[in-house]
C-alpha cells in the first residue's frame, strides 16, 4: 500500500508558507478581509485562544502538557504563525529580516554577562 504524501510536505520556509498562504488566500477570495488591521486583530484572537491553554497551569503543569493539551497548542501555534506571516506579506515586511534586525537591537540593549554595551 502506498502512503500519502502530506499536500503541505514542500513547506520548508517561511517564503513557501507566504506562497501557500497567498494561494489558500486567493483560492477563497479572502484577500477583501485581510487588510492589516483585520490580520492583526485576528493574531490577537489566535494569540488568546494559545494563552487560554496555560491560563490556570501552573509552571510545571505548562512544561508536561497533556496530548490534548499539546494538540490545542500546536493547533493555535500554527493559526498564530499563519497570520502573523500573513501581516507581515500585507505590510510587505520579510520576517527573518526584522528578527535579524530586532536580535542586533536586542544584544545591544541587553548585552550577555562580561560583553559590552
Amino acid at each position: 500500500m502506498k502512503s500519502a504524501v502530506h499536500p503541505y510536505a514542500h513547506i520548508d520556509s517561511l517564503d513557501t508558507l507566504r506562497d501557500e498562504l497567498r494561494k489558500f488566500v486567493a483560492a477563497r477570495d479572502w484577500q477583501q478581509f485581510h487588510a492589516p488591521k483585520n490580520l492583526v486583530m485576528a493574531l490577537s484572537v489566535e494569540t488568546a485562544e494559545l494563552v487560554e491553554i496555560f491560563q490556570w497551569l501552573t509552571p510545571e503543569q505548562s512544561r508536561d502538557l497533556t496530548p490534548e493539551q499539546r494538540s490545542a497548542a500546536e493547533d493555535e501555534i500554527a493559526d498564530v504563525l499563519v497570520y502573523l506571516i500573513e501581516t507581515a506579506d500585507a505590510l510587505g515586511i520579510d520576517p527573518l529580516a526584522a528578527v535579524r534586525q530586532k536580535l542586533v537591537k536586542n544584544a545591544r540593549k541587553y548585552p550577555a554577562p562580561g560583553e559590552a554595551k
